[in-house]
């Protein structure tokens, strides 16, 4: 079963207006070859990626005295980020609708594959990779579960224009034969608020996760698409909601944090201690949670 974890939205703070804004979506807007960007979008998210920064938002620090935490926080924000997910599907499409859900994360090595489109000049292509390598890296250390970069991988992050990714659906149905029409569908008309994306499959519904896709837009300038990174995989490791109240995190769609912050790790580092197992409930997890929040966070109340 493919559940979408994630998909980061437009937040609703304005962003676009210290620049010229589009219309949402915009009008007969010719949807490129695959392997040719589009240039409206192109636009778009580079106004969209400069109102943001203009704003504060889109941090690349990990999060500091102006963004305190506490134990308590830290539980009440990795319950609510584990234990619930963002879409629903209602009528066969999903929608932004939270629900209750078991725990989940990987049980074998997460091995990250790259796909990127002709679109994507050389010299982004080996930026985004090396990105990738060094955000494994801290996964990896962070969490203390295998997480490794190369071909052949278990979680694929597809880096592609609006034409490359209306005709991703064969590639997708290649490497999960069983996604559903409704994941299919909400890659390939991705609104233009949606940034990125991410969901996994749950083969056995038991928590484990067995595969899992990103996909991230060509379109963005480099800020955006590393943050789309950031957000995407780190959710596709287990965390897969985001809470308002969660700060400082990349755990929420109001987008000023760009990059994974020093909250966000220690909820990875919950999230992956053995203490915790695949398909555990909320209420079976939470004393063990506040345990383990406790120890991280020794003095902190």
């Amino acid at each position: 079963m493919a559940a979408l974890l994630a998909g980061c939205d437009m937040p609703n703070t304005g962003a676009v207006s210290t620049a010229p804004a589009p219309a949402e979506r915009p009008a007969a807007m010719a949807v490129p070859e695959a392997g040719g960007l589009s240039p409206e979008l192109v636009s778009y998210y580079s106004r969209l990626q400069n109102g943001l920064v203009a704003q504060g938002l889109l941090r690349t620090d990990r999060g500091g005295a102006d963004a305190p935490f506490t134990q308590r926080d830290v539980v009440r924000n990795f319950m609510r980020i584990a234990f619930y997910e963002e879409y629903t599907e209602v009528g066969g499409r999903l929608v932004a609708r939270e629900k209750a859900s078991q725990l989940h994360r990987w049980e074998k090595p997460v091995r990250l594959t790259l796909e990127t489109g002709p679109s994507l000049s050389a010299a982004k292509s080996a930026r985004d990779r090396n990105e990738l390598v060094k955000f494994a890296n801290r996964l990896e250390r962070v969490s203390g579960h295998p997480v490794s970069v190369g071909a052949n991988g278990n979680f694929h992050v597809f880096v592609v224009s609006e034409g490359e990714r209306r005709a991703l659906a064969p590639r997708l149905k290649q490497l999960i034969p069983n996604i559903s029409r409704v994941a299919l569908d909400t890659v390939i008309d991705l609104p233009q608020s949606t940034y990125c994306l991410a969901f996994a499959t749950d083969p056995e519904q038991n928590g484990t996760y067995d595969q899992a896709v990103a996909v991230i837009r060509a379109e963005h300038p480099d800020l955006l698409r590393a943050s789309c990174l950031h957000e995407e995989i780190a959710q596709g490791m287990g965390l897969s909601n985001d809470y308002p109240l969660a700060r400082p995190s990349i755990f929420n769609d109001d987008e000023e944090f760009g990059f994974l912050t020093t909250h966000d790790e220690i909820l990875l580092k919950i999230l992956y201690d053995r203490r915790l197992r695949p398909g555990m409930s909320e209420a079976e997890a939470r004393p063990v949670v506040e345990k383990i929040a406790a120890e991280l966070l020794a003095g902190s109340t």
